[in-house]
């Protein structure tokens, strides 16, 4: 079986800084990490191989050069290898470019029987790339999947969770999941697979190696419909408060006030 998981690098949304003019996050004022939810989908994909005979695991990150480090970090995980599709002409990309340029990686690297990412990523929270993907390599997709029920070379079954509805699902492959953080614990990776993955050689696609399967118009700023005009960040909210230390009944009759004001008793 041929799994490719999809893997973004992220800033590290509590140091992180917000260029409020430009409408973008200031991505050089903090560190990075891969996104939560998509070591989910990497921890995922593995557990599959376990069960999966000839399974083979390729990582897949649309970023800067710098992103080279996540995907040697799946592979430590236990991805097969890693693929990093990195050109200037991406920068700018909003989900539906993004999603573009991914499924023309994906077409790119060939056979496929299931495609893994997470949920959504940290710093973006569209939860929107995923679907797009498989909308465009014509796939069926699931969202939301909290457990894999099963998986064969045919076929898939997924739990969905949306709302305060649970979904079980079953899909032919090849297919297109989402997962959300209930599905797994990511394992830790060990000292022998941490420096093994350093050796590993990080295949780079460009948008020459792509254009048979994009166009200039379709990436970047001139292939996204959608621009942040503005970024606000709102101030964190304090729970205010009032001690009543002597007398008692004022503090009750103001306590009756406030529930009848908020109409929690009539």
């Amino acid at each position: 079986m041929n799994i490719i998981v999809l893997i973004k690098q992220v800033p590290d949304m509590e140091k992180v800084k917000f260029d409020s003019e430009r409408g973008v996050v200031d991505r050089k004022s903090a560190g990075t990490e891969i996104n939560p939810f998509d070591l989910n989908a990497l921890e995922a994909a593995v557990q599959i191989g376990e069960k999966v005979d000839s399974t083979t695991i390729t990582a897949v990150s649309m970023g800067p050069p710098s992103a080279k480090d996540a995907l040697r970090e799946c592979i430590a995980r236990g991805a097969s290898k890693g693929v990093l599709v990195s050109d200037i002409k991406f920068g700018g990309s909003d989900t539906r470019a993004t999603s573009t340029i991914l499924s023309g990686a994906i077409k790119k690297i060939g056979k496929y029987d299931l495609v893994i990412a997470g949920e959504k990523t940290v710093d973006g929270d569209t939860g929107q790339v995923g679907p797009e993907i498989a909308e465009f390599l014509n796939v069926p997709h699931g969202s939301y999947i909290s457990k894999i029920e099963g998986v064969d070379e045919n076929e898939i079954k997924v739990r969905s969770e949306i709302w305060a509805g649970t979904y079980l699902k079953s899909m032919r492959l090849p297919a297109l999941i989402t997962v959300t953080k209930d599905i797994n614990v990511p394992r830790l990776p060990s000292f022998k697979n941490k420096m093994k993955a350093r050796k590993a050689e990080i295949e780079v696609m460009t948008f020459k190696d792509l254009e048979g399967n994009l166009s200039e118009n379709e990436i970047g700023f001139k292939g996204s419909p959608t621009k942040v005009k503005k970024i606000e960040v709102p101030q964190a909210a304090k729970r205010e408060g009032k001690i009543y230390r002597e007398n008692i009944s004022q503090a009750v009759e103001r306590l009756a006030g406030i529930f009848r004001e908020k109409k929690v008793v009539d």
